[in-house]
C-alpha cells in the first residue's frame, strides 16, 4: 500500500487541486477517536491526500451509563465539523463512513448519528462487528509476511477489540482487498481501552491490578472458535500476530526510543516476543505523571495505554508467536482499499475454465 507517512493538518483548496481520476474517503468514528482519509488510487494502492484525526472520547461512560454523554457528542460533533469541511473540499467520488462501538452500545447511538445528519449533512453507518474485523484485515493484509502459513490480527479499539484468524494453509487471495476471505475465525470483544480503564482505573496501575486486567480479558478469549487449533497451527506452522491500535504503536515507539512518534519507522516494525516484554515492563514501571510527559503516549493516551496492553498481554499469553507486526493502519484503510478494489477492473485469465484454490 502507497499510503503516505503523515496526515496533512489541512486540506488545499479547491482552486489548488488539480487531481486526474476519482478520490476516495473513510471515515472511522470510534469510541475513542475520529478518523478521516482522502486518497486517490496509486499503483496497486493509494496515495494520501488529506486526513484528519482526533482523540473524541464518544464512547467515554457508555459502559457504565449506556449512553453517550453531552460532553463526548460536542466534542465529536466538534471534529466532525472539520471532516465535514474536508469532503466538502476535495468532493470525493466515493466514500464510506461508519461508526463503530460507541454508537453500537450507546442507547442514544442512533439519535447522535441523525443529529449529525441533520446538523453537518454527514451519513454515518453504524457497521457490525464482523464488518469491522474484516476491514481491519484488508487494511493491514499487506504487512503480513509472504512466507507465513496464518496470522492472528488483533485491532484494540476504544470500545471494543476484534480478533481475526487468517489461515493461508490452502491458498493465498491475489488481492490485498479480497484477504478477508481467508479468515478462518473471528472474535469481536466486548472489551477496549477505555472501557478497560473504566472498570479497573487507568491512571495508578499495579501489577496486581494489571495482572486482573489480564486475566478479565482472558475469560473474554476462550470462546474463541477454534482455540486449541490455532494453537496447535502456532505450534507447527509459520505464524506471527499483527496488531493494530494506539497501544501497539505506542509500545514500537517506546521500543525504539523515539523523541516524537514517527510512523514511517513505527507502521511495518517486527517486535520480537522479548523486545515486547521488555517494553511492556518499563511502559508498567512508569508513574502516570511520565507516561503524560512521554511524547509517544501523552496525555490523551496516559490512562489508555495500561489498559491496551493488557488486552494486547491477554492475546499473546493466548497465543504465543515469536513476533508481531505492528501496523499504523486499520479501518480507514481497509475501507479505501475495499471501494478502490470493487471499482478496479479486473483481467479475465486466459484459460477461464482453469480454477485456482487459493479463495479467490
Amino acid at each position: 500500500m502507497s499510503s503516505s507517512s503523515a496526515e496533512p493538518r489541512s486540506g488545499p483548496s479547491p482552486t489548488q487541486r488539480r487531481y486526474r481520476g476519482p478520490l476516495y474517503a473513510a471515515l472511522d468514528l470510534g469510541t475513542n477517536n475520529c478518523r478521516l482519509l482522502i486518497a486517490k488510487p496509486h499503483d496497486h494502492g493509494f496515495r494520501v491526500l488529506d486526513g484528519f484525526t482526533r482523540i473524541v472520547r464518544l464512547g467515554e461512560g457508555v459502559s457504565v451509563t449506556g449512553r453517550l454523554s453531552d460532553a463526548a457528542m460536542e466534542r465529536t460533533m466538534d471534529a466532525l465539523r472539520h471532516c465535514r469541511n474536508k469532503l466538502r473540499d476535495h468532493q470525493p467520488t466515493r466514500m464510506r463512513l461508519i461508526a463503530t462501538e460507541a454508537c453500537r452500545a450507546a442507547e442514544n447511538g442512533p439519535a447522535f448519528l441523525a443529529r449529525v445528519k441533520d446538523e453537518l449533512g454527514i451519513e454515518l453507518e453504524i457497521v457490525d462487528r464482523r464488518t469491522e474485523a474484516e476491514l481491519a484485515v484488508t487494511g493491514c493484509a499487506d504487512l503480513i509476511d509472504s512466507s507465513a502459513q496464518g496470522a492472528l490480527m488483533f485491532d484494540i479499539g476504544g470500545g471494543s477489540s476484534e480478533l481475526a484468524w487468517l489461515d493461508f494453509r490452502g491458498g493465498r487471495p491475489r488481492s490485498q482487498g479480497r484477504m478477508a476471505a481467508s479468515i478462518r475465525s473471528w472474535q469481536s470483544l466486548p472489551v477496549g481501552v477505555v472501557s478497560i480503564a473504566e472498570k479497573f482505573g487507568g491512571v495508578n496501575v499495579t501489577p496486581e491490578v494489571f495482572e486482573a486486567m489480564v486475566a478479565y480479558v482472558a475469560e473474554h478469549l476462550r470462546q474463541f472458535r477454534g482455540r486449541e487449533k490455532l494453537r496447535q497451527m502456532i505450534a507447527t506452522h509459520p505464524v506471527h500476530l499483527i496488531g493494530t491500535s494506539g497501544t501497539v504503536t505506542t509500545l514500537a515507539g517506546l521500543h525504539l526510543g523515539l523523541e516524537r512518534y514517527e510512523r514511517q519507522k513505527v507502521d511495518g516494525l517486527w517486535m520480537r516476543r522479548d523486545e515486547v516484554d521488555d517494553t511492556m515492563r518499563a511502559l508498567l514501571s512508569m508513574p502516570f505523571e511520565r507516561r503524560v510527559a512521554h511524547s509517544c503516549i501523552g496525555k490523551d493516551r496516559a490512562d489508555l495505554v495500561l489498559p491496551g496492553c493488557a488486552i494486547f498481554e491477554a492475546i499473546r499469553r493466548e497465543w504465543s508467536t515469536e513476533r508481531v507486526r505492528v501496523a499504523d493502519r486499520g479501518l480507514r484503510e481497509g475501507i479505501l482499499i475495499s471501494l478502490m478494489d470493487a471499482d478496479r477492473p479486473y483481467k479475465r485469465p486466459n484459460r477461464p475454465g482453469r480454477r485456482t484454490g487459493n479463495g479467490q
